[in-house]
């Protein structure tokens, strides 16, 4: 057991709107692979450098595998990871699943949904419009649209989309919920898809659900509870980490003084600053994703023994002295900007593409049609989620 490093607990406290815990800058530049103490589970590695988290990312001989149904491991939610998760495999097992669903989110595929994501922003900001300030952007915007267009690529009807919401928080909780309430939802959750399931196999549809149970039924490439829990992923991931990004990114725009206002006056930028509020705006809360050594490897300087627990934090990397120019401030103009914020290497989050649009498509409309958004409460009334794996505000009330 490795007993010459200070052990912090991890995460380091419970998070402060969206601001970056100042311990990680001093750990990336004095102590890159830093030993941490996890709510669960014992001991691990945190790792904060650039090179270092791509490494750890990308490098088989670390598994996200070796952590199923470990009680033994160090993590941050309650239950430890289960092993019929695309999230919780390595290859092949993640690359045979991972390509029934990725040509779905391939840049062409995805573009063609624009329109789409354009109506249903479109639709309730006129609605937003008509009701009045103050509006929550939250409940009003950031919500309905992943929501919306994740269950309409899916094939889930429009009038059951209420019905995994409030299942996303308990599945990605870390204290909000206790282990029976999480475990009480995921079993409602995996109850409702073999529902959508039975029902794509009376009914065969033209989408990803039903091309998933075709899949499973005429070419067995997976099996009933992947095919369950593939379909569990991509409604959770599909607009949990989205909604709060785009909560996340109004809330920046509107109380770093000038960045609303560069971007209203030229909104051919949105793009790049999508980009690079992705690199700046820490959504984790931390402690996500174990990954077990199978072997010694040595990471700047430490040897990190075979079978011990590493966590990366993607947001420190994204601000490492070394890769970007200016790394603590928001340039929204920023040329050349290879952030981490959707992964790297395998586990590279497959719905990245379609989260890059919903966030222009949002971020541009409000700037559009709201040239004045302004928030409607004070700094210090805006509520923030707790006890939860990502971060956002509970509700953003805004004024025009």
């Amino acid at each position: 057991m490795t007993t010459d490093f200070e052990v912090r607990p991890y995460p380091f406290g419970e998070p402060v709107r969206l601001d970056m815990h100042p311990l990680l800058a001093r750990l990336r530049r004095e102590e890159p692979v830093a030993r941490i103490r996890l709510p669960y589970g014992g001991e691990g590695w945190l790792v904060t450098r650039y090179d270092d988290v791509r490494l750890v990312l990308a490098d088989p001989r670390f598994s996200r595998a070796a952590t199923v149904d470990r009680e033994d491991l160090p993590r941050a939610t309650p239950e430890p990871p289960r092993g019929d998760s695309l999230l919780s495999m390595d290859p092949p097992e993640h690359t045979r699943l991972r390509k029934l669903v990725a040509k779905a989110f391939t840049s062409r595929r995805v573009e063609q949904w624009r329109p789409r994501a354009q109506q249903i922003v479109d639709d309730h900001l006129d609605a937003l419009e008509a009701a009045g300030p103050p509006a929550d952007i939250v409940r009003q915007l950031a919500l309905p649209l992943p929501v919306t267009l994740i269950c309409e690529m899916l094939g889930v009807p429009t009038e059951h989309q209420h019905r995994f919401r409030d299942f996303s928080d308990a599945i990605l909780s870390t204290t909000a919920y206790t282990r029976a309430q999480i475990g009480a939802a995921r079993v409602e959750l995996e109850t409702y898809l073999a529902e959508l399931i039975a029902e794509r196999r009376a009914e065969p549809a033209d989408d990803l659900l039903g091309a998933l149970v075709a899949a499973r039924d005429n070419d067995d490439r997976l099996s009933e509870t992947e095919l369950v829990n593939l379909g569990i992923g991509l409604l959770v991931a599909g607009h949990e980490t989205t909604a709060n990004q785009i909560a996340n990114f109004t809330y920046v725009l509107l109380t770093e003084p000038g960045h609303w206002e560069l971007l209203r006056d030229d909104p051919d930028l949105v793009p790049g600053a999508v980009e690079e509020l992705l690199r700046h705006v820490q959504l984790g809360s931390g402690g996500a994703f174990a990954r077990i050594a199978t072997e010694d490897v040595t990471l700047s300087g430490v040897t990190v023994r075979a079978g011990e627990a590493v966590f990366v934090n993607t947001q420190a990397a994204n601000r490492d002295e070394s890769v970007f120019t200016a790394p603590e401030d928001l340039d929204l103009t920023r040329v050349g900007n290879p952030h981490m914020a959707f992964g790297h290497g395998a586990h590279h989050c497959v719905g990245a593409q379609l989260a890059r649009l919903e966030l222009q498509v949002a971020v541009a409309a409000l700037l559009r049609r709201f040239p004045g958004l302004r928030l409607a409460v004070p700094l210090a009334d805006v509520p923030w989620k707790t006890g939860l794996l990502v971060r956002g505000p509970k509700a953003l009330p805004v004024a025009w």
